[in-house]
């Protein structure tokens, strides 16, 4: 007998640097509808990436936190207050079944500095580890369960609920040491809750991402994010876990910094005709990490002959399949996503043909 490897193990072989027989394909736990659709894709290899399990749990124990959920027409949105013994911070989102959009974030004016510093420095954290490995247990061999390590501590300020885009930018000029103070601060947490995940049941964990070069600027990344990964890595390593960033936007700039670092594969890297690196260019700057694909957004839009067709235009130059995984980490048009992930997955198995010819 033949023995069938499933789609988690020819993920988890990619993710070790090895090449399974097919390039493996996988697609975060929201982004597919639930369909007969659905289940052929996961019968013929798709792999679901769940990553809403967690390994702990963060607890503010001396913050208070209220929601108000309100309606605007067929539009639903939530005020969320945090209130501190430093004063309430408040957030504001409309959400619906498969996404949501910040309108109103923590930061309003330099009085909340000292309320978000308290935000932090109240965080405990407690393992879950029970309630992760029973739900990989339920799930079956397509899923395949992500840990997460937080957000990178300066990423914080650009990537969560504490502050706009626009206005870390204005901060970052006008009140560096008040940011960087509390960047400390995350760091020294981060080193807490880093330890559980390392000793979780998780095979591999994102730090952070959705860094975006020509914000933060190269050498804000060398100076406050490379250390951060490398200082995880080593904890993670020593546990044989895995650690990767989720680096889906234009990586030229950093190139030489992510190949530096002590990640193990690069998540979410988005080839051209959306990014600045093309999957030959990653591969050469990036020789010894795992590249986990986005399949590029834009290309969502073709019809399923151009999207099967366009797939070997991605590999170009590519000698080997090593070390590669096909992924889907953002929304896709609604009536295209199901048509769009089997005529992926066409492409994905012309591929290996072809390699085996």
């Amino acid at each position: 007998m033949i023995y069938k490897m499933t789609p988690r193990e020819k993920v988890e072989i990619a993710l070790h640097g090895g090449y399974p027989g097919t390039i493996p394909f996988t697609i975060y736990e929201q982004k597919l509808e639930p369909c007969s659709l659905e289940r052929e894709l996961r019968n013929r290899g798709l792999c679901i990436v769940q990553r809403r399990v967690p390994v702990f749990n963060t607890i503010r124990p001396n913050v208070k936190v209220t929601q108000n959920v309100y309606f605007e027409d067929d539009k639903r949105f939530v005020r969320t207050y945090y209130d501190t013994p430093e004063g309430v911070l408040t957030t504001l989102e409309e959400t619906n079944s498969f996404t949501s959009w910040v309108h109103e974030k923590m930061f309003k004016s330099a009085d909340d500095y000292r309320k978000i510093r308290y935000l932090v420095q109240d965080e405990t954290y407690q393992p879950c580890y029970e309630v992760f490995q029973k739900a990989q247990e339920r799930a079956g061999d397509d899923v395949i369960f992500r840990a997460g390590l937080g957000l990178e501590p300066l990423q914080t300020f650009v990537s969560s609920l504490f502050m706009d885009m626009q206005q870390f930018c204005l901060e970052w000029m006008d009140s560096r040491d008040e940011i960087l103070s509390i960047v400390k601060l995350i760091g020294e947490k981060r080193r807490l809750s880093n330890d559980l995940v390392a000793k979780s049941p998780a095979l591999h964990a994102n730090y952070g991402g959705n860094v975006t070069v020509s914000i933060i600027g190269k050498e804000a990344f060398t100076q406050y994010y490379v250390p951060y990964y490398d200082e995880a890595a080593d904890l993670m390593h020593k546990h044989g876990k895995l650690i990767g960033v989720h680096f889906d936007g234009n990586n030229r700039l950093i190139a030489a910094d992510i190949a530096k670092s002590k990640l193990d594969y690069i998540e979410a890297f988005t080839p051209p005709p959306d990014t600045d690196m093309t999957l030959l260019e990653a591969r050469q700057a990036w020789p010894d990490k795992v590249l986990w694909l986005n399949y590029p957004s834009s290309w969502h839009l073709l019809s399923d002959a151009a999207i099967e067709e366009k797939m070997p235009t991605l590999f170009e130059g590519i000698t080997s399949f090593d070390g590669i995984i096909m992924g889907i980490t953002e929304d896709m048009p609604y009536d295209r996503h199901l048509y769009s992930c089997k005529a992926i997955m066409n492409g994905l198995d012309q591929l290996a043909k072809n390699k085996q010819n």
